[in-house]
């Protein structure tokens, strides 16, 4: 899965989708500019490679790509997380509607494949590269409401990706430039472990680039088939799993380098974000055709989501509204 530089596609990009014929591609707010632009992109991508997936990180609060007026303001999780502190049946209807919403938001541009929710325990102390990105601190609370949430964005017509198993919450470096490395011991990290293997049937999941000692003291999770082994053989997760951004500063050595590594590690997919061209290029001659395995594992994914239904949108954003607002 690859990300693309900027509002449209450019001819190389383009030879590069129809030669490589990647399994998805991710949109960013630099792909971002105009309603139809970005229409126009993600139709010029499948003209190219036809891709099964185009995702888009669109969790609400500071993780959201599409935004007024392009798509509705959604509040972060944690806000949501409020909600059902006070009001647990409204705060889960609201994961629901925030995740149904979210896919009707991104339908009408092609976009079919949403990257939540966020299944992480937040920490004390942890840094806030998750923050209130996750429902709360507590993993029966977080298994509830970002269960809800799949139930939404599949019943939206879409896939959602759960992040980011086996969980980040005890990162205390932001991974996005720094390699965290995870101290606990195997009994606190079941803490960790419980909302993803309450939500094993999720179609899709993403990887965490954490170091858990107490797992695998000299692999990062993505690369490492010790934590693969844990999440499909403790965890029970059996879906389309996916590194976290192949290009992040957590992961060391080339490019090309870590995604054959994510692959042997038993990874399905490996994700490229940052759109650049040569790193691009690296990763399409260094990595071999989609597994059987994981080729099945996209169709499951692709026949998990509802079939499109015409639903009344405004009547669920107003019923969204009064979720949030719940005495």
């Amino acid at each position: 899965m690859v990300g693309l530089s900027g509002p449209a596609l450019l001819p190389d990009e383009a030879a590069f989708l129809a030669r490589v014929r990647p399994v998805g591609i991710i949109l960013f707010g630099r792909n971002v500019t105009t309603a139809e632009a970005v229409t126009a992109l993600v139709r010029d991508a499948r003209d190219a490679c036809n891709p099964a997936f185009v995702l888009m990180d669109q969790e609400g609060g500071r993780v959201q790509r599409l935004r007024p007026p392009l798509a509705q303001r959604m509040p972060a999780a944690a806000a949501i997380g409020a909600v059902y502190a006070k009001n647990p049946e409204a705060g889960e209807r609201a994961a629901y509607l925030a995740g149904r919403l979210i896919a009707a938001d991104l339908a009408p541009y092609g976009i079919n494949m949403p990257c939540l929710p966020v299944a992480d325990v937040p920490v004390p102390g942890g840094h806030d590269v998750i923050g209130d990105r996750a429902y709360a601190d507590d993993p029966a609370a977080v298994a509830r409401l970002a269960g809800a949430a799949i139930a939404g964005v599949l019943a939206g017509g879409a896939i959602p990706v759960m992040k980011h198993c086996p969980g980040h919450g005890r990162a205390m470096v932001d991974s996005h430039f720094d390699l965290p490395r995870v101290t606990a011991d195997r009994a606190a990290l079941e803490t960790d472990f419980a909302p993803f293997r309450a939500l094993s049937a999720c179609p899709a999941a993403m990887t965490a680039h954490l170091l858990y000692e107490a797992i695998d003291g000299a692999r990062p999770g993505t690369l490492s088939p010790v934590v693969t082994a844990l999440i499909r053989e403790e965890i029970g997760f059996d879906g389309l799993l996916m590194t976290d951004d192949i290009s992040m500063e957590a992961l060391s050595g080339g490019v090309a380098d870590r995604g054959v590594a994510a692959l042997e590690a038993g990874v399905d997919v490996v994700l490229h974000c940052n759109g650049d061209f040569d790193e691009m290029r690296a990763l399409g001659e260094a990595l071999p055709p989609i597994t059987a395995a994981a080729d099945a594992r996209v169709a499951r994914a692709l026949a998990a989501r509802s079939a499109p239904t015409v639903h009344d949108v405004d009547g669920l954003r107003a019923e969204f509204a009064a979720c949030l607002n719940a005495p």
